[in-house]
């Protein structure tokens, strides 16, 4: 009876068990079921979402590459100037844009050509207060960029000319090509501005030397561009030229300059779209080849001699000998000293002889900038008339 009812007890199990397994099997092919589903409905919805994504993209792509056929903002866009200097744009980024250049000579808008005046400076402006007068009343004829050390602050009020005109920078050596990276730098951030035509390279320590309307017309009207470039035949010159530059650079077409340039459009693209010379350059004038008193000078003289002035617009005086100019302070600083300056020399402009041949001139510390400001209106022609200091 005990083995009976065991079995029975055994196949009451067994019979439940078989219950048990055909039960749970229907619920499992339903869940198998209901994941296939989601999975492909998951699927689905992936690559719909993926589509979607890749359709707004490449519309996006093709209605900034196509601004005309997708985009009717019109041509304010490609000549309005950047608002704001401190772009993220990487130095191979940012001289590709600089160098776009129209072949089409006529503009379709009315251009008012604009100057760009470009200070090269370790930090401060200290001679600032004087250009702010030289500045004032002329807005709309020119650009102002400040390449400084990079982790300089400057304080300019915003009712300042150089309030948020500082560029991207990075350190610049003397002697040295980083010197030349950072006029190319300022030459690529100035070109984003279509209006600038004229590109005049400054120090902290450049004074100008004439009013605004002055300068501006004769840089306007010039069919030149003003790169010193001669051939020095001794240690200096010649001396440092290196046979390894070769074939780009033969040591008759050396030249030496001053660093301190003026250039046009045209000349400041070509520049900084330069491939050619600058890698020779770079490996081969170092310290005691000074680079930045030989690159732009060699380069433009090869490429452009016809398009120079062969002379540079900054004044300074080296009569006191060694590897820097002399520099000019409150002492210095009288109604002959200036007048000396800018009667100095008679030159070439477009061809005819002329009397004004230096623009700018340098180097000034900053004890000099009262009685610059003191002398501006009756000598420079610029600023408010002071009553001059016993």
């Amino acid at each position: 009876m005990q083995v009976r009812v065991l079995a029975l007890e055994d196949g009451k199990d067994s019979s439940q068990r078989t219950q048990s397994r055909v039960f749970p099997s229907k619920i499992l092919k339903f869940l198998v079921l209901f994941v296939v589903l989601g999975v492909g409905f998951f699927v689905f919805s992936l690559y719909r979402t993926r589509y979607i994504d890749f359709e707004t993209t490449l519309l996006q792509a093709r209605d900034s590459l196509n601004p005309c056929v997708y985009k009717r903002s019109g041509l304010g866009r490609w000549i309005k100037p950047p608002s704001n200097l401190m772009h993220n744009m990487s130095e191979e980024e940012l001289f590709w844009v600089a160098s776009y250049a129209p072949r089409v000579k006529k503009y379709p808008f009315k251009r008012l050509p604009k100057i760009a005046f470009m200070f090269l400076t370790k930090g401060p402006l200290p001679l600032s207060p004087l250009w702010e007068e030289f500045f004032k009343g002329h807005e709309g004829l020119y650009s102002i960029y400040i390449h400084s050390l990079p982790n300089y602050q400057s304080d300019f009020p915003t009712t300042s000319v150089f309030y948020g005109r500082r560029i991207p920078s990075q350190v610049a050596e003397w002697g040295k090509m980083s010197m030349c990276d950072a006029e190319r730098r300022l030459l690529a951030n100035a070109l984003l501005d279509i209006s600038n035509e004229r590109f005049i390279l400054l120090s902290e320590s450049c004074i100008p030397l004439y009013s605004f309307s002055i300068i501006y017309q004769y840089l306007i009207r010039s069919r030149y561009s003003y790169v010193g470039a001669f051939d020095d035949p001794g240690r200096y010159g010649r001396g440092r030229y290196n046979p390894k530059m070769v074939p780009e650079v033969d040591i008759s077409q050396w030249r030496k300059g001053s660093q301190w340039f003026e250039v046009n459009r045209k000349l400041a693209v070509d520049i900084i779209a330069d491939t050619k010379y600058y890698p020779k350059f770079k490996e081969f004038c170092k310290p005691a080849c000074y680079v930045d008193e030989h690159y732009f000078p060699t380069m433009l003289t090869i490429e452009s001699s016809n398009l120079i002035a062969n002379r540079s617009l900054t004044w300074v005086d080296w009569s006191r000998g060694g590897p820097h100019p002399a520099t000019f302070g409150k002492d210095d600083i009288n109604e002959a000293f200036i007048k000396r300056i800018v009667e100095e020399k008679k030159c070439l402009y477009n061809g005819q002889e002329s009397s004004v041949c230096f623009l700018f001139a340098r180097k000034f510390s900053p004890s000099a900038l009262e009685p610059l400001k003191q002398f501006a209106p009756s000598l420079l022609g610029f600023g408010e008339i002071r009553q001059h200091s016993a």
